[in-house]
């Protein structure tokens, strides 16, 4: 129940909102683009996007890096190499329990903030049936104790586990361990290699460093890198609940707007919105990518209809192609080329757009050569009969997968 205080600041609110300015889905489009820096790619360094994005989804390394390559001129992976070498890029869990690149000096405040959320997951059945009879605290105690020299690999910590607390499965346990207690990755973890989650893993106890962030600064950044966006758009990005009471206490210092459907939508008082007539070119997006991901209603780039074809279900979640702003197919690289699956046709203009963004893409993967054939898409064919070939290198490739899991239960590299 909202305290008297509380239900002034909301009315107040809702008096406000009777003169809030409407604003289109496309003007939406491009202030999400121009925020993620889709609109033009950067000339910022990979340490400042990332920070602009609060995290970039790292749930197999490689795609983490596609993700900056999109949006960054002149990107190599290098750069994030070295960040992540330095430590001042760590990977470890975080928003919505799954595994990110943040800044370390970012993650070491953001981490004590959505542990909550981390520890919702390590609740569940999946791991709470494994641990039954053994306490959370006791639990934790074994795993700071394996900590305690500093870094191991995830399959020592298990091991070790598994032997102070026989008949339960090790992983899990581990697992679990690596959600409530903050954990970072060897470098070599996040770096750009294979296709795919690495074998080996090596975690170090990061312990929070100064002050912890609240939620009026992380609904802050958030709404820089994602808004205008409404409540619910905000917990469904970082996992955090009952956040209406804190916007409520924010109205003061946000700029409210209604979306086409009379949605309540907020941002920061001094961002400015693009017109709704600017461009937006053709952008290959990773799987997970931030933006797809970064509202509960994601209409602003992807309709409902092709959101069922990139998010299959069990977590999945595609690589796809952005045309005019918007999901218009996903795509995979394999064997030396950038196979794409359209879901509408494609205009010429567009797709010699598409073309010239995978011979940039197979550049930065390693693969180089001029663009293959591109055979016409049939109108009404169904979606993942045929891949059309957008970008050839004639040599072969590893292999990005068409789909990824995005779980957290035993964090993915096990």
């Amino acid at each position: 129940m909202l305290d008297p205080l509380a239900q002034v600041r909301r009315g107040f609110g809702r008096l406000l909102d009777m003169a809030a300015e409407r604003i289109s889905e496309r003007v939406l489009n491009r202030a999400l683009l121009e925020r993620q820096f889709l609109l033009a790619r950067t000339g910022r360094g990979p340490l400042e996007v990332i920070r602009r994005l609060v995290a970039v989804q790292a749930q197999e390394p490689n795609w983490a890096f596609v993700g900056l390559w999109t949006r960054i001129d002149g990107f190599r992976q290098a750069a994030l190499t070295a960040l992540l070498e330095d430590g001042q890029v760590v990977r470890s869990g975080l928003l919505r329990s799954t595994q990110h690149l943040a800044a370390s000096a970012d993650f070491r405040r953001l981490r004590p903030l959505l542990q909550p959320v981390l520890d919702r997951t390590a609740s569940t059945p999946h791991f709470a049936r494994n641990r039954a009879g053994l306490g959370t605290e006791e639990l934790l105690a074994s795993g700071r104790e394996v900590l305690a020299g500093g870094t191991v690999t995830r399959k020592e910590l298990a091991r070790r586990l598994a032997e102070r607390h026989p008949g339960r499965d090790g992983k899990l346990l581990a697992g679990e361990v690596e959600l409530r207690v903050p954990l970072v990755h060897g470098p070599a973890t996040g770096g750009w290699g294979a296709w795919g989650n690495r074998s080996a893993v090596s975690v170090t106890p990061a312990e929070p460093q100064g002050r912890p962030m609240t939620v009026e600064e992380l609904i802050r950044r958030y709404l820089a890198g994602f808004g205008p966006a409404g409540v619910r758009d905000v917990q469904a990005w970082c996992g955090l609940t009952r956040l209406s009471e804190v916007v409520d206490r924010m109205r003061g210092e946000l700029r409210g707007y209604l979306d086409a459907e009379g949605k309540e939508l907020f941002d920061l008082a001094d961002a400015e919105l693009p017109d709704a007539d600017c461009p937006a070119p053709v952008r290959l997006l990773p799987a997970f990518d931030n933006a797809l991901l970064g509202h509960a209603d994601r209409t602003r780039i992807i309709s409902d209809q092709d959101r069922s074809a990139v998010m299959p279900g069990q977590a999945r979640v595609r690589p796809t192609f952005l045309v005019d702003g918007r999901v218009h197919g996903t795509w995979a690289l394999r064997d030396g080329t950038v196979e794409v699956n359209p879901f509408r046709p494609l205009g010429a203009d567009d797709q010699a757009s598409l073309e010239a963004e995978a011979d940039r893409l197979l550049s930065f993967t390693g693969d180089s050569g001029g663009t293959g054939p591109v055979p016409p898409h049939v109108p009404g064919q169904p979606i993942g009969d045929r891949g059309q070939v957008v970008g050839s290198s004639g040599s072969p490739a590893g292999t990005s997968p068409a789909t990824t899991a995005d779980a957290s239960v035993s964090p993915p590299g096990w």
